[in-house]
């Protein structure tokens, strides 16, 4: 990326949770010294309370926190704002707990004592990946990448339908890259040159749905204190893109039918009708045919939204594409974290391999998080298979590697993984000082000189 100034951390929401004040006084000074607005909370409950009036960006939560734990908290967090990322600060006895909750969806976890310049590079990190998601997309971002031969009746039916203006229904599991599909139609579409407007259907109740594609008049609602153009009207001939439309409900689907056949709209608070022009492709990640006889989605709608299917393979389908997306996405996390002219680190052949081997229930989304995840923590300049922060790259061993392995067995190779990928980490953050390393793991030298003999573990590649 080359433009970093569009990446204000001014507009960054940081929210600081913490029971104790002095750590979320100070770790809230960190996130407002990089240009962050910060907002503070002082457990999970009060934390939730101010994310559903202030999103935040990104959350910094202890762990151990009385009400609702860290973990807990993230949970909640990911259903309702997955967009957002979460940090989780841990003492060293809960350390374990919180690489589980990388498995869980956090961007990272810091121990205490904090290094308060290790905490603010980490926030401008996040914060510029952050908010490079609200650019659009622009620089061949959009273009679909692809060379998985499974891929191929996709691409070529992008190819066919995109200078028409059919309505398409693009199916497939969440994260397989539907938004990037239908980004992919617009480009090749004769209106190009029009606007691309994407709603995600799932995170808006009725009223501010309608409000949003339809428009509203001044005075509809609370708040609403000027008249405003619905999505449907803004297009002007562009394309509207309705991602997840299952969730949409009832009466909500038979509004939304009348605007596909009639080609108006009614304003909320509003009398008459307004004419638009727009080319409508829309997403599901659930089987609308089996939400039919369920009675769940309009039938009459379906055939509407679906003139042409295009179906997404999910990842594990397409192995092929996993190094060209990878790279793709070091390049990018790479710009977007570092910084301009910073050389982006290479990804080793094991961290391939685990890339290679891992089952992607995320699909790319997950991929795009593992390498953003492993440009911030790789310190070295190469991602090697424990910065990704998958379970088959060795954060948990595989459950059905060795399905006759004893309780025993299992306990010790759960304990050495474990302490291998925390010794990593450490020598990493004191580049191979084993005395900086010990003192941030709570730690004496001998015991980790000890476990690092043990482990076959040698300073010198961390220096």
């Amino acid at each position: 990326m080359n433009a970093p100034s569009r990446l204000d951390l001014s507009d960054l929401r940081v929210l600081v949770v913490d029971d104790e004040d002095d750590i979320r006084l100070g770790l809230g000074r960190l996130a407002a010294s990089v240009g962050a607005q910060v907002e503070e909370a002082p457990d999970g409950r009060a934390a939730l309370g101010v994310l559903d009036r202030w999103p935040a960006d990104l959350v910094l939560t202890d762990l151990m926190m009385p009400k609702m734990s860290g973990g807990q908290l993230l949970v909640e967090i990911k259903k309702r704002q997955p967009g957002t990322e979460v940090v989780i600060l841990t003492g060293y006895g809960t350390v374990q707990s919180a690489v589980q909750c990388l498995q869980t969806g956090a961007a990272h976890f810091l121990t205490k004592p904090f290094d308060n310049e290790g905490v603010t590079q980490l926030i401008r990190r996040l914060g510029r990946q952050v908010l490079a998601r609200r650019i659009p997309e622009a620089d061949g971002d959009a273009t679909l990448l692809a060379q998985d031969a499974r891929m191929k009746p996709v691409t070529e039916l992008i190819a066919r339908v995109a200078q028409s203006s059919v309505a398409v229904l693009i199916e497939g599991e969440s994260g397989t890259g539907k938004e990037v599909i239908a980004r992919e139609i617009h480009r090749r579409s004769a209106v190009a040159d029009r606007p691309f407007l994407a709603v995600n259907t799932p995170a808006l109740p009725d009223t501010l749905l309608e409000s949003e594609l339809f428009g509203h008049e001044r005075g509809a609602f609370t708040g609403a204190d000027r008249a405003r153009e619905g999505i449907f009207a803004e297009a002007g001939g562009g394309t509207v893109f309705l991602d997840e439309v299952s969730s949409m409900s009832a009466p909500f689907q038979g509004k939304l039918l009348r605007v596909l056949q009639e080609r108006v709209v009614r304003r909320l608070g509003g009398s008459g009708d307004v004419p638009v022009e727009f080319r409508l492709l829309a997403a599901t990640n659930r089987d609308l045919e089996v939400a039919i006889r369920k009675g769940e989605f309009r039938e009459d709608l379906f055939y509407r939204l679906g003139v042409v299917r295009i179906f997404v393979p999910p990842l594990r389908a397409r192995p092929d594409d996993i190094p060209l997306l990878a790279n793709h996405f070091l390049r990018r996390s790479a710009g977007t974290s570092l910084g301009e002219g910073v050389e982006a680190p290479r990804i080793s052949t094991e961290a391939m391999s685990a890339l290679l081997g891992h089952d992607w229930p995320g699909n790319v989304r997950e991929l795009e998080n593992a390498l953003q995840r492993a440009v911030i923590v790789c310190t070295d300049g190469v991602i090697e298979p424990w910065h990704l922060g998958l379970r088959s790259s060795g954060w948990e061993p595989a459950e059905a590697e060795e399905e006759d392995m004893d309780y025993s067995r299992s306990k010790q190779r759960a304990v050495e993984e474990f302490q291998r990928q925390f010794v990593h980490r450490a020598l990493e953050g004191a580049r191979g000082n084993i005395s900086r390393a010990a003192q941030s793991c709570g730690m004496t030298r001998a015991a980790l000189q000890r476990i690092m003999r043990q482990l076959d573990i040698e300073r010198e590649a961390y220096e």
